[in-house]
């Protein structure tokens, strides 16, 4: 299995940065090829055209010469992801908020490199803790329009990050070693 996690964390340690290599060594347990995808230094969406460009059609960006398409191949060639980012101001982290509008446009429906792939999403807020809803309700946007399949949803902060990093590590390891979609686990 290969397993991918974007981020666009612009931090080298902090909270997302440790709770993405928790999600990692969970795939890694597994036996998954894992690696991180870091998108904070690709450009913006420039909506050319009449809004769409090729994206849609064609599912590749026209300016993709920043990495974007690279990183979009790699995206098709993970069976599961993991999307994490730093909460700010209610929101993704803006370079991974850029990066999913643009995977968006280029992988909007059934057809798109996210299409039927379990997806774990998780929002890290430092400082307060707020915001984890609005960015998580965000992050499953993306999910339904791309048709990726949420996994599961995990709201770390820096009061509950020892249990919600190691389900998030819990997480990925299931992912990793099979546990399908959906699957009613009995308790």
């Amino acid at each position: 299995m290969n397993y991918l996690c974007v981020t666009g964390n612009p931090k080298s340690d902090g909270l997302c940065y440790a709770v993405t290599h928790a999600v990692a060594r969970g795939a890694m347990e597994a036996g998954a090829a894992v690696d991180i995808l870091h998108v904070d230094q690709l450009a913006r969406c420039r909506v050319c055209g009449d809004g769409w460009g090729i994206c849609r059609d064609q599912h590749c960006c026209a300016f993709g010469s920043d990495g974007f398409n690279e990183a979009l191949e790699h995206i098709g060639r993970a069976d599961a992801l993991c999307l994490i980012t730093p909460v700010y101001w209610g929101e993704m982290e803006e370079s991974l908020k850029s990066f999913t509008d643009k995977l968006r446009r280029c992988s909007f429906g059934q057809s798109g490199a996210l299409s039927g792939k379990p997806v774990l999403l998780v929002a890290c807020a430092g400082g307060t803790g707020n915001g984890l809803l609005s960015c998580l309700e965000q992050m499953d946007r993306l999910c339904r329009h791309t048709g990726a399949l949420p996994y599961d949803i995990i709201g770390v902060n820096r009061w509950n990050n020892d249990y919600k990093r190691a389900a998030a590590t819990a997480a990925a390891r299931a992912m990793a070693a099979g546990r399908p979609h959906g699957q009613t686990i009995a308790y």
